[in-house]
């Protein structure tokens, strides 16, 4: 038995052992750390797991039967005693091991105080998150659910369309605070409680609509309402032909800016009144892959509205918003390996270039730029960077701020993630799966979990899931 041990510790079998497990650790601890962040499912880890634990037999057995030698590998029984080297390459792995375990000693120190530096450096702003400091803003709106007065009920594609173009509208008025639809989609078109509503959504003002289709004709309403007394500050109806709407949603986003005394700037006045196309049946098409998207969040869903936005984009090819739309949603779809044969990163890469070509100062088309470059190339910082413009441009947004702090999070810009989170969750304070984002994951990660309790107790149990 002493002498098979001696000969175990003569072949460098021990350290070959203990190389092998300082060397494992780090490799599972890598992996659990960076997987994620790449979206790598966990079966993956699993599976490093138990590839090196089969490979530890094996490694033992390969130490004890060959060596290496300076003319290579060979079988231990083929060398003779005097020529035998493992004493020097002993002298190696113990040096290896010893780089390994310094590697895995940062790591674990990481580990251990990363989470905790990054709140620290955040100590100033750990209150409750996204609590409402002080006063509501009164240039704040919602805009609630329009409702479809149309005798086809399956004209509804048609309102909500009108509703969320005139959202997207205000959302581009940086003087306004404007609420997300996904926050508001779960309220009636015409409530009772518009004070509650106010509160729960943190604005002064309520914008109602209601949408009348019939044939080519189109009837549009709309009224905004100051929650604080019901005062009715502003009506207005519309009556056009269906190849003439394309401006309401302009005019009426113009006008409540009028009545909150927001100014405008030129560039804003132009991208608030700009028509997107004039052509009646593209038109059709994007709200209709709208609709879909909005409501019918999931891959079935989406592929129905990228096949609306791609008819749209046919109808006409200089339709700089439905180009930008298809472009996100199929980098989505690519990304989650959906239909990845019409979703190529080459019809991403088109759909992108074509929005920003035809409209570089839109917002819409930055987005489109940020998504190609963070789903399809991979570049964080060209994301960021597109995602930046695009919230620039879109200061309402809460689709951008949220994806420029997914990015952020990701390369590790914790404060500014959080910030960008915080706005999101100002702009969309009703938006379950943001709500989770934030407080099951970023601050779980974090480890501050006051925080994220604070912010998932937010999440209502009635709120829609997009």
């Amino acid at each position: 038995m002493n002498g098979f041990l001696a000969e175990l510790k003569r072949r460098n079998v021990y350290k070959v052992a203990v190389a092998y497990a300082v060397a494992s650790w780090l490799l599972i601890q890598i992996a659990t750390q960076v997987f994620p962040f790449f979206e790598i499912p966990n079966w993956a880890v699993r599976l490093v797991v138990l590839i090196l634990t089969i490979g530890f037999p094996i490694a033992l057995i390969l130490s004890w039967a060959f060596e290496i030698t300076p003319e290579g590998i060979k079988r231990e029984s083929e060398i003779e005693p005097s020529k035998s080297i493992t004493h020097h390459t002993g002298r190696k792995i113990v040096a290896l091991t010893l780089v390994l375990g310094v590697i895995a000693a940062g790591l674990l120190a990481f580990q251990l105080l990363g989470p905790k530096r990054a709140t620290n450096f955040q100590a100033n702003t750990a209150s409750a998150p996204n609590e409402s400091a002080g006063p509501i803003p009164d240039k704040s709106v919602a805009v609630l659910p329009f409702e479809n007065l149309s005798d086809d009920k399956s004209n509804a594609y048609f309102t909500e369309g009108i509703q969320d173009e005139i959202l997207t509208r205000l959302s581009k008025i940086a003087a306004l605070k404007v609420i997300s639809r996904t926050s508001t989609q779960k309220y009636k078109s015409a409530p009772d409680n518009l004070r509650d509503i106010g509160k729960q959504l943190g604005v002064a003002h309520i914008l109602e609509g209601s949408v009348q289709k019939i044939s080519n004709a189109v009837h549009v309403n709309v009224q905004l309402i100051r929650v604080a007394n019901d005062e009715h500050l502003w009506a207005e109806s519309y009556n056009r032909k269906l190849d003439d709407v394309f401006g309401v949603e302009g005019e009426v986003a113009s006008a409540i800016a009028d009545q909150l005394n927001a100014k405008l700037s030129g560039t804003e006045h132009e991208a608030v009144t700009e028509k997107p196309t004039q052509n009646t049946a593209a038109y059709d098409a994007y709200l209709r892959g709208l609709s879909i998207e909005h409501d019918q969040y999931g891959y079935e869903g989406y592929q129905r509205a990228t096949e609306a936005y791609a008819q749209a984009v046919q109808l006409d090819p200089k339709f700089a918003l439905a180009w930008a739309r298809l472009a996100v949603l199929r980098s989505f779809l690519y990304f989650n390996s959906v239909e990845r044969s019409v979703n190529t990163p080459v019809a991403v890469k088109e759909a992108a270039d074509h929005a920003m070509a035809l409209a570089p100062g839109a917002g819409e088309s930055w987005i489109a730029k940020g998504a190609h470059a963070y789903r399809i190339l991979r570049d964080f910082e060209g994301a960021v960077a597109a995602y930046k413009e695009a919230q620039r441009r879109l200061p309402n947004n809460s689709f951008v701020l949220q994806n420029l702090a997914f990015v952020q999070r990701r390369v590790g810009r914790w404060q500014e993630a959080e910030t960008n989170f915080k706005k999101a969750l100002e702009l969309d304070p009703r938006d379950i799966s943001l709500l989770s984002a934030v407080g099951g994951e970023f601050y779980m990660y974090l480890r501050r979990f006051d925080d994220a309790r604070r912010v998932l107790d937010r999440a209502p149990g009635d709120c829609p899931r997009f």
